[in-house]
């Protein structure tokens, strides 16, 4: 069993694709595959309920002063642990909306509200909430740090980084409470697994585990072939006619938009090159994203031109809050170079997929990028502007960098195909299953 919390998320995250990745892979490895979500309806009285309150996003909707009431009463109910009830999927929901975020699953399980109540409870009791269900999974892995455990099964988290101990400044978390949650996991998951090197030594360091523990199962990327096949003819299309963009004639960044992912360096750096390709960020605003974005309102990044009898707004630095990942996957590939100058990451997906794609890129050497494009990739000091601009225009006008960097960009990806990704996993539930 996995856990539904990313994939519940309505914009996708790198965690969610994680989740989903992990699922189809589970299914490949002929492990029956159960989700857990939190979603916020109550068990219906019927299966027919059930199935469409699980998908009815108005679902559980209740007047503010009532929720407050009842998450006091929840919280201090809490330590008797969560029920959750399995949600036949019949069909009889149409869900084909929902097709690109869904998991492979062999069933769904919901506990109303799970995600939202066991973190209220762990502020207040700092224990981790247990899941009853009527059926007992051997494995469960938790592909986030969450305040959860299933009683007789073995329990497994995935702790991509520790980012918020790392760089404290790049979010929201409450510190104290992360590592309170990250030290209690430590000591009563039983195992750990992370998705590289960097992240593995951190987790060993900062909180105490024992190596044996830890498993570095590193992650894959799986981009269906409808999309990673697509003729470059239509993918010319796509990118000219849904966002007005030349195909092979734009730098593009994809991801959140927060601190840690060094948005505003990178314009200020994207600036200082002076070159004529603009650059789309595809991202959703978060935390300080308006400080990251801060350059993007300066009227020196907007020119006037004229096209026939009118005159336009031309922006040499265009930002879309989300792309469905069909029209993300063409936004990569029709991209002259993915830049993703991030200042940590646990594993780094968008480079990921860019050198699956062969898009080449320019990224970071910090953290485990290094670790994931080895020789693949230009990688800059993510807090040096000056060193990312001459980067920008050297892979601006040099073409025969970009087709090297595209050709190596492949292989690499090579090394992170799903088949060394499940023999990783196999390995790692074997040992666990074994106690070894």
């Amino acid at each position: 069993m996995i856990d539904g919390y990313n994939l519940g998320l309505e914009k996708g995250t790198g965690v969610a694709t994680y989740a989903r990745n992990l699922s189809y892979c589970l299914h490949d490895l002929g492990h029956e595959v159960g989700v857990l979500y939190g979603g916020r309806s109550a068990p219906g009285t019927t299966d027919l309920m059930k199935e469409i309150a699980f998908f009815d996003s108005n679902a559980g909707d209740i007047p503010g002063w009532l929720r407050n009431l009842r998450a006091v009463h929840e919280t201090l109910y809490a330590p008797l642990g969560y029920e959750a009830t399995r949600v036949p999927i019949t069909g009889t929901v149409i869900a084909d909306t929902f097709k690109s975020r869904l998991p492979y699953f062999d069933s769904i399980w919901n506990a109303k509200d799970l995600f939202r109540r066991s973190n209220n409870a762990f502020k207040m009791f700092s224990h981790l909430g247990r899941v009853y269900l009527n059926y007992k999974p051997d494995i469960v892995h938790w592909t986030y740090p969450l305040p959860l455990r299933i009683k007789g099964a073995k329990n497994i988290y995935t702790l991509h980084d520790l980012v918020p101990l790392r760089l404290p400044y790049t979010t929201l978390d409450n510190k104290r409470r992360y590592l309170r949650l990250c030290s209690k996991i430590a000591m009563r998951a039983d195992h750990i697994v992370t998705v590289s090197e960097t992240s593995r030594n951190d987790i060993i360091d900062l909180l105490g585990v024992h190596p044996d523990k830890v498993t570095n199962t590193y992650q894959a990327v799986t981009i269906p072939a409808k999309y990673r096949d697509k003729p470059l003819e239509v993918v010319r299309r796509e990118v000219e006619g849904t966002f007005g963009l030349v195909f092979k004639g734009y730098f593009l960044f994809f991801g959140s938009i927060e601190p840690k992912k060094n948005i505003g360096r990178l314009i200020e750096a994207y600036l200082g090159s002076d070159v004529e390709t603009p650059l789309v960020i595809v991202g959703a605003q978060a935390w300080k994203s308006e400080q990251e974005l801060r350059l993007l309102y300066d009227d020196h990044i907007r020119s006037l031109i004229r096209v026939g009898d009118e005159t336009r707004v031309k922006r040499k630095v265009i930002q879309l809050d989300y792309a469905p990942f069909p029209l993300l996957v063409s936004l990569i590939r029709g991209a002259r170079a993915t830049l993703f100058p991030s200042l940590y990451e646990g594993f780094g997906l968008p480079v990921l997929e860019s050198m699956m794609l062969g898009t080449p890129v320019l990224s970071s050497n910090r953290s485990s990028i290094p670790e994931v494009v080895g020789e693949a990739a230009c990688l800059v000091d993510p807090y040096d502007t000056r060193q990312m601009a001459e980067a920008i225009r050297a892979l601006d006008s040099n073409e025969a960098l970009r087709a090297d960097l595209s050709s190596r960009g492949v292989k690499q990806a090579q090394l992170f195909d799903e088949a060394a990704y499940r023999k990783r996993l196999e390995d790692m539930y074997s040992r666990v299953i074994e106690g070894t």
